[in-house]
């Protein structure tokens, strides 16, 4: 009978196997001790108990590396590998991959060993791991912290993103307690959290990976926000368009821009350089549910009250308005930080709105304007605003090409001059409109009105011309509020 099928049996009763899962793996270099195997008497004739020789048969898991006649110089190599690795990851406590037995055998005839072969093919196939604690996203493992403490960490900071480190200690306390059954009611302007917790199934789970690829709980965080530990980058080619960009990388516009802060949509984009075209799709959604108190305003209501003993354009506040208050408790979801929903749960009035109330004049004076004016010609467009020209200020604004050249006033009032002006404005008409307003219309062909006479809203003051300093035909309006020009366009 062969070796191997002689060790076969002793194999089993042993229960020598290979035992490893995804996440929990024992690991370690172990010796076992097995009975010196006996042979049949015709066969222990052979040889005298002085020509027994011990060999050891090596096992990597369940699978037969070879024979050696030393097991200690295979564990001093394999201990030297493993010192080795402690000491480059001292912060991790690190093992073999697999586990490694010896099963020892007295024989008479010699064996085929090779010490040096088995030694360099366990040195090819164990390789050195790190006990860890894995995060699991729905069943499937996406970061190797090296401990608990860490895999915690990470998850708390994770959260730390979207609620204050103050909200959670309070919540994480309230939950503990046992004797909390209900909450009091919210003082004003008060918010809690009411529960924290990740829209997928999130675990920590006992795992052992290759060094190389743990974590820091920092790390950890941003690839569950990111989805993705690499920004994918393009670089810009002549003939880009931001446009462009982002179609070629199913994004739009506005997404690219967010991606990369330094980017302007008007700006020019540099060739060569690199824009961020990562789609991140985070791989844990963190729900938020909070519990808010605000204090909100009841806008006042405003009401006109008519006045006939009034002038049209007086207006008096009879009552100042003033907001309400009322307490509003309602209770908000959000994903990652936006909100997903928002419902009122309690609203209380606490003081009522006061209308503000005001009393508007309807009594019609012939000599008095209203405050709103009127365009002074039919139609037409302006040729030059109010602002320095030609080295001076130009006071008003000009008017040409109207459908007719007839002038009128812009509101009631009464005419304080009208004639010629030696100052340029050629034939000029000016009208106190017993408001505070005042306005000046310059450069008339001709007038059709007086001085101290009273004139109404779209009134005819005179014709359209290019009298005094005027390089065409158009008006010139100026108007004047209480002593003091003001720009025509902010009241025609």
């Amino acid at each position: 009978m062969s070796f191997g099928k002689k060790l076969s049996p002793i194999l089993e009763k042993l229960n020598i196997r290979h035992r490893s899962n995804q996440f929990v793996k024992r690991v370690g270099i172990t010796t076992l001790a097995i009975s010196t195997l006996t042979f049949s008497s015709a066969s222990a004739s052979a040889g005298s108990e002085k020509d027994l020789q011990t060999i050891y048969h090596v096992y990597m898991g369940d699978e037969y590396v070879g024979a050696v006649t030393s097991q200690e110089e295979v564990k001093d190599v394999l201990g030297e590998k493993l010192e080795k690795a402690q000491k480059e990851y001292s912060d991790y406590q690190v093992d073999f991959n697999e586990e490694v037995t010896y099963i020892p055998e007295n024989v008479f005839e010699a064996v085929k060993t090779n010490n040096q072969q088995v030694i360099e093919s366990l040195n090819r196939s164990v390789s050195i791991e790190a006990n860890t604690y894995a995060l699991v996203v729905n069943n499937k493992p996406v970061a190797y912290l090296k401990d608990e403490k860490a895999a915690e960490e990470a998850l708390k900071s994770l959260k730390l993103n979207y609620v204050s480190d103050k909200e959670l200690n309070e919540y994480e306390k309230r939950k503990k307690d046992a004797t909390s059954t209900s909450l009091p009611a919210l003082k004003e302007n008060e918010t809690r959290l009411l529960d924290i917790s990740f829209k997928e199934n999130v675990e920590m789970k006992k795992s052992q990976v290759k060094p190389e690829e743990l974590k820091s709980p920092k790390e950890a965080v941003e690839l569950l926000k990111k989805g993705t530990a690499e920004e994918k980058k393009y670089k810009v080619q002549e003939g880009d368009a931001l446009s462009s960009i982002a179609a070629d990388h199913s994004l739009t516009t506005g997404k690219l821009l967010e991606l990369n802060e330094d980017l302007k949509e008007d700006g020019a984009l540099k060739i060569g350089s690199e824009l961020n075209v990562t789609v991140y799709e985070p791989l844990v959604h963190v729900l938020v549910k909070k519990e808010a108190n605000k204090i909100e305003k009841i806008a006042y209501e405003k009401e006109v009250e008519e006045d006939s003993s009034m002038n049209k354009g007086d207006t008096k506040v009879k009552q100042e308005g003033q907001d309400g208050e009322k307490s509003v408790t309602f209770v908000t979801t959000e994903v990652n930080g936006s909100q997903t929903d928002k419902n009122v749960k309690e609203e209380k009035k606490l003081k009522d709105p006061v209308k503000y109330i005001v009393i508007k004049g309807t009594k019609a004076t012939p000599s008095r304007g209203s405050g709103s004016f009127a365009w002074p010609t039919n139609g037409g467009y302006i040729s030059s605003k109010q602002g320095p020209r030609w080295g001076k200020m130009h006071k008003g604004i000009d008017i040409a090409r109207p459908n007719d050249k007839t002038i009128k006033s812009v509101d009631n009032g009464r005419v304080v001059s009208a004639g010629w002006d030696d100052g340029g404005y050629g034939n000029k008409v000016v009208i106190d409109h017993g408001n505070g307003y005042k306005t000046i219309y310059a450069h008339l062909d001709s007038i059709s009105v007086s001085a101290g006479q009273t004139v109404s809203r779209g009134q005819k003051l005179g014709i359209m011309g290019q009298t005094g300093e005027a390089t065409g035909v158009h008006l010139h309006i100026e108007v004047y509020k209480n002593g003091s020009l003001i720009n025509p366009l902010d009241v025609l």
